[in-house]
């Protein structure tokens, strides 16, 4: 086995934690027997770094102890046990303590690791309101005349402008700072972040009040979206004085916004976190976000006063190490069924109020669209309808034409028809098989002469005529043309180019992925917009099989000769790759990794619907297979067709595949580096 290939360190994860120990007021030896005690845990977990409450060593509350010399002494020989512990464990711990320096004290957090204090940050911002005396006890960072100090006979990097780095870890720089720090406006967080820091460190005490635990959620989950950063927070909890304060312990672990861990508040032991964190996520979104640079080159001055502490670890990279993290098979679907009805209405009305511009943009009141009895022109009509409601126009100016060819079966034929019908549009049909038979005389095709050769040719004869039919019906009705294929069909090239279904008027699906299109679809009829009878019709459609029915014929079984995903694959597996590949620029052999770590999870709690195609299984082979289809398609053979698509509005941050939107690419590149990196993906 390819261990390496199962370890999320090969793959630019980092596993963190954040612990809240159980302490004792005033007795820095047992603190730290307690924090040794969960640095040993996460290094058996195999983190490479453990954040602990500020001030953890003494325990914040000890007020005016804070001047008696013996706990000074006590807090010092606490911080050596801890160094000690650590020659024999491969994380770096970032502990709290008081520590003396030119006369002053200071409230510092102290990076230990390999049996050494790499590096001691001081507290920028000291809170002297409310509950709050700081000042009392402490002096703030920039009052430090010097910026190293010596601790247990060696010069230690001393100041707030520290940052570390983990030698053979790439994207791995963390950054400390303490509690208030950033509660302010500018927290120094910030200027470390822009100085190359991808994981932030609180080290907080924080008493609990009503309200609090919501707010240091908001206030973690902001900056580290506003820094594209990693964020761990840890704050003291059971053994903290309650002369006149209470202590929850929480533990926050955000990456970019999204929650990654929390602890549980209010435990009266000690207790840890982890997470991993996808630090190539991080570097991605920092380049792909070109005024992240811009901000970085405006405080140049402040981030050049940085400096580097580099060390090694003994990194946990020759086992398997299996990713902890929750990937969700379906990226552009949430899980949450809350969450889900949300997105579903917000994507309605982003496509609706698009379509509803265009038409009052241009003065048209009618609409063409074709009409298969499948999955994508049914959700288009469904905001079609929505978008005609919306302007005050009858439903009968939507008109439907089901255009039945030479494969199109009498189930899909049904479905056409009476979706038209509970939708309230003008429904029209129109055999193409005799133009599409004339066009075929006039190419010399032996299917003109009664062979049975199913060709290219022979479908998209069948594709182009339908096309042609819509755009001349809209000419005639002064109407546009509606586009109904989604993003997975672009993606892959799944489509017939020009005079074909790639080509539209206004295409309200262009940025909508297939998944999402069935959820939609799914919710339109769980929440009965149609009326019974058309939820029946809806949900008919979403158990059909997808299938161009261009070719006449069946399996054997009763299913059409076509079968898109014996093809082109999965939708779920290809709607999987496309969100990481566009979202992310991740190697192909990462997202097979988050695929493979997606699938084995078999928890049924995390399947997004009852639909019997989200209950499929993947191994990493077929996996693989897959993706290799996706990128030949995808890099190779396809942007020709995306690099003219019509408009159409972009619904998701998962992006869009329109020239003028997320995605510039030539039409005449190679796969051949991506193909190169499925060697890899073992299996």
């Amino acid at each position: 086995m390819n261990n390496r290939f199962f370890n999320l360190y090969s793959h630019h994860f980092a596993r963190v934690a954040a612990a809240s120990p159980v302490c004792k007021v005033a007795d820095p030896a047992f603190n730290a027997q307690q924090t040794i005690e969960l640095a040993k845990q996460a290094a058996q977990q195999g983190a490479v770094l453990v954040a602990f409450p500020e001030l953890g060593l003494p325990a914040y509350s000890c007020d005016d102890l804070f001047h008696q010399r013996a706990l000074l002494d006590g807090c010092e020989r606490a911080l050596a046990s801890v160094v000690e512990a650590s020659r024999a464990l491969p994380v770096a711990m970032v502990v709290g303590l008081p520590l003396r320096v030119n006369h002053m004290l200071f409230n510092c957090a102290a990076v230990v690791a390999n049996g050494q204090v790499l590096g001691v940050v001081p507290k920028s911002y000291l809170p002297n309101y409310g509950e709050f005396y700081e000042s009392r006890q402490f002096a703030p960072a920039d009052c430090a005349a010097v910026d190293k100090v010596e601790l247990f006979g060696a010069e230690v990097p001393f100041g707030v402008n520290l940052l570390f780095d983990i030698e053979g870890l790439p994207f791995f720089r963390f950054h400390v700072e303490i509690c208030e720090d950033v509660w302010v406006p500018v927290p120094p967080s910030s200027f470390g972040a822009m100085a190359g820091a991808t994981v932030l460190v609180n080290l907080s005490a924080s008493n609990v009040v009503v309200g609090k635990s919501g707010y240091r959620h908001q206030l973690v989950s902001q900056q580290s979206a506003r820094c594209m950063a990693a964020y761990l927070y840890t704050s003291a909890g059971r053994g903290e004085s309650s002369t006149d304060m209470a202590w929850d312990g929480q533990a926050l672990i955000y990456e970019n916004g999204t929650l990654l861990a929390e602890s549980e508040r209010f435990r009266d032991d000690s207790h840890i976190i982890f997470a991993d964190v996808d630090l190539e996520r991080l570097s991605q979104e920092r380049m792909h976000a070109t005024t992240y640079a811009m901000n970085a080159r405006r405080h140049a001055d402040e981030i050049a006063k940085f400096r580097t502490v580099r060390f090694a670890l003994a990194l946990p990279v020759d086992r398997t190490l299996p990713l902890a993290r929750a990937v969700e098979r379906f990226p552009y679907v949430p899980v949450d069924r809350s969450r889900r009805d949300e997105r579903c209405t917000e994507v309605y009305n982003i496509q609706v109020q698009a379509l509803v511009q265009r038409l009052s943009a241009i003065g048209v009141n009618k609409v063409v669209i074709g009409i298969s009895g499948g999955l994508d022109s049914t959700h288009a009509l469904l905001v079609c309808a929505k978008a005609f409601d919306r302007l005050g126009l009858p439903r009968a100016n939507i008109l439907a034409y089901t255009m039945p060819g030479f494969a199109t079966s009498e189930r899909t034929l049904r479905q056409a028809r009476e979706l038209m019908r509970v939708v309230g549009c003008s429904a029209h049909e129109i055999d193409i098989r005799p133009s599409c038979i004339q066009m075929l005389k006039d190419l010399g095709h032996p299917y003109a002469e009664g062979k049975e050769e199913y060709d290219v040719t022979f479908e998209n004869v069948q594709a182009g005529e339908r096309t042609s039919h819509l755009f001349r019906l809209a000419n005639h009705h002064n109407a546009i043309v509606i586009g109904t294929g989604d993003l997975s069909e672009l993606a892959l090239g799944w489509c017939t180019f020009g005079v074909g279904d790639q080509m539209a008027h206004y295409n309200v699906n262009a940025s909508v992925p297939k998944t999402l299109i069935s959820h939609l679809v799914r919710w339109v009829a769980e929440t009965h917009q149609l009326g019974e009878g058309g939820s029946e019709v809806l949900i008919n459609v979403l158990e059909t099989e997808i299938s161009p029915e261009l070719v006449p014929g069946n399996t054997g079984d009763g299913r059409p000769a076509q079968i898109t995903e014996n093809v082109i694959g999965p939708y779920e597996l290809q709607d999987f790759t496309l969100y990481y590949t566009l979202r992310y620029g991740f190697k192909p052999s990462k997202v097979a990794f988050l695929e493979y770590s997606a699938w084995k999870n078999r928890d049924e709690g995390a399947w997004p619907d009852d639909s019997k195609a989200s209950r499929n299984e993947y191994d990493l082979a077929q996996i693989k297979r897959y993706m290799k289809i996706f990128l030949w398609r995808f890099f190779k053979t396809s942007q020709f067709k995306r690099s003219t698509v019509p408009n159409g509005p972009k619904v998701g941050n998962g992006g869009s595949l329109s020239p003028r939107g997320d995605w510039r690419a030539p039409s005449d590149s190679e796969a051949t580096v991506w193909l190169a990196d499925l060697d890899n993906i073992p299996g």
